[in-house]
């Protein structure tokens, strides 16, 4: 890996304005603020308020405040504020992007900029389904009126993580809104700046008490968001063990909730798929660019044995070509992991493996501890191979760049390996045969498998997990429909007698 190349252009100076509530930029209650940090120098770079319950009982009550006469304003022109302000983020793309990749370490080149737009384009995508919040018509006879009507839930709770912490506040915010809901979000501590400049471009359109969005920690305003008695309906995107008290929360009060959980997904490479474009493939469905700080990176890698070694030896070649530097460098391709705690982790996951006996380190290992590299929270892309599918590696989500090479020469057995999993949000299938990449698509307990190809997602692309992976889904029209909004069935007797 590439030393830190030092030409760039200067970093963003952030300047938070606060959290967002009733259509004002406020402090919290206690005064308290929370430091953020720029994890590719370890150094502060912002301050932003450490809300907590009081905070959390002022937006609330904003946007209950604010749901009736949002949720009257006819659909197509919520849309049409949300298409407005995907034009706006979408003239801020370059400043959005330099502020993600200095507060989450992700590559500008590869990563950053890839959101800021892709945030832009989920505005626009809900933006243009305003018009399709359609009911149906029940044919009871014609003595009767039959309907159903899509309504929405009322104050939305959300809380987002910091991979993307831009990209997936947007797909909270568009959809609830575009569907009739307020909103409190709840923005990652780590990484709140690109949050609260997407929040400062959405209030230039929005009334008052729509969109609110707060900053602090976990416990302290998380908490008391998930189990605040007026939200509605929560929704959550994050590590698995977190979805499972957000889902406790919302069984006391009954509260319908969607959850975007962990993965540990499997890559299934067929023994005619030995060749670099499914070498290229690998990596980018292991999420090496964002230092597989992905819930879909495919950071088990299921090798049939006939092409186990030469596979892997392309792959060592091409992962050794990544530049890791600085994120706002325009030559890097691997930005820093996001925070100590997080580091600490893979570190410590990466030690586990070079001290087993069974498994072979092919190329990575752990962080270099002096130069350029030793400044930040660089994690190197790291393989291990000749292990099995039942090692702690191969079955914890890591959220760091190590992946682990299973050998296999059974179809039947590699499926059982791929489905032994708690998990179950993404999957990858390699092959010529199209018909045996259907197959095994079919056979594999993800919401998402893709099929010769490691991409993200898009919109329209209807999104979510199996198993402890999650509950329901984004990115889509039926993932609006399903989240936001509850049906209603009115029936009108038309059979009613005349009056004399």
């Amino acid at each position: 890996m590439s030393a830190i190349a030092q030409q760039h252009q200067p970093a963003p100076t952030p300047q938070p304005k606060g959290m967002l509530i009733d259509g004002q930029w406020v402090a919290a209650a206690s005064n308290a603020r929370i430091s953020v940090e720029n994890p590719a120098k370890r150094t502060a770079i912002a301050e932003v308020p450490r809300g907590a319950e009081a905070d959390v009982e002022r937006a609330v009550a904003a946007a209950s405040k604010a749901f009736p006469g949002w949720s009257r304003v006819v659909p197509r022109e919520r849309g049409k504020l949300l298409l407005k302000i995907a034009e706006a983020m979408e003239a801020r793309a370059e400043e959005m992007a330099r502020i993600i990749a200095l507060e989450t370490g992700n590559a500008l080149r590869t990563q950053a900029r890839t959101e800021a737009r892709g945030a832009a384009d989920i505005f626009r995508y809900f933006g243009g389904l305003a018009s399709e919040l359609k009911g149906e018509t029940i044919p009871l006879g014609e003595h009767v009126l039959s309907y159903t009507r899509r309504e929405p839930l009322g104050v939305v709770g959300a809380i987002i993580p910091w991979n993307a912490p831009v990209l997936l506040g947007a797909l909270k915010i568009a959809p609830a809104l575009c569907a009739g809901n307020t909103l409190v979000m709840k923005a990652a501590e780590d990484a709140p700046l690109g949050v609260l400049l997407m929040a400062e471009i959405c209030q230039e359109f929005l009334p008052p008490g729509v969109l609110n969005v707060l900053t602090g920690l976990g416990a302290e305003c998380g908490g008391p968001l998930a189990n605040h008695p007026a939200i509605r309906k929560l929704s959550f995107t994050g590590s698995t063990e977190v979805g499972k008290i957000i889902m406790r929360a919302a069984a006391e009060r009954i509260v319908p909730v969607s959850l975007e959980l962990g993965g540990k997904s499997p890559s299934i490479v067929y023994p005619d798929a030995d060749e670099d474009w499914v070498v290229d493939g690998i990596i980018a469905a292991m999420r090496f660019t964002r230092q597989s700080q992905s819930c879909t990176a495919g950071s088990r890698l299921f090798l049939h044995a006939d092409i186990f070694d030469s596979f892997l030896d392309k792959l060592g070649k091409k992962a050794a070509a990544l530049k890791l530097g600085d994120p706002l460098d325009e030559a890097s391709d691997i930005g820093t992991i996001i925070n100590a705690k997080q580091f600490g982790k893979v570190c410590g996951y990466v030690e586990e493996g070079l001290k087993r006996a069974d498994a072979r380190l092919v190329f990575g290992g752990l962080p270099p501890k002096t130069g350029p590299l030793s400044e930040g929270y660089y994690a190197l892309p790291t393989v291990f191979a000749d292990a099995s599918n039942d090692w702690r590696l191969a079955r914890e989500e890591i959220f760091g760049p190590v992946l682990v090479a299973i050998r296999w020469t059974d179809e039947d057995a590699v499926i059982r390996m791929a489905n032994d999993s708690h998990y179950g949000l993404a999957a990858y299938v390699w092959t010529h045969d199209i018909g045996v990449g259907l197959r095994t698509a079919h056979a594999i307990e993800s919401g998402w498998v893709q099929v010769n190809q490691g991409l993200g997602q898009s919109p329209g692309h209807s999104y979510g997990g199996y198993k402890q992976s999650g509950i329901g889904r984004e990115f889509s029209l039926e993932g609006m429909l399903d989240s936001f909004t509850q049906r209603k069935n009115v029936t009108v007797n038309l059979s009613v007698p005349r009056r004399a």
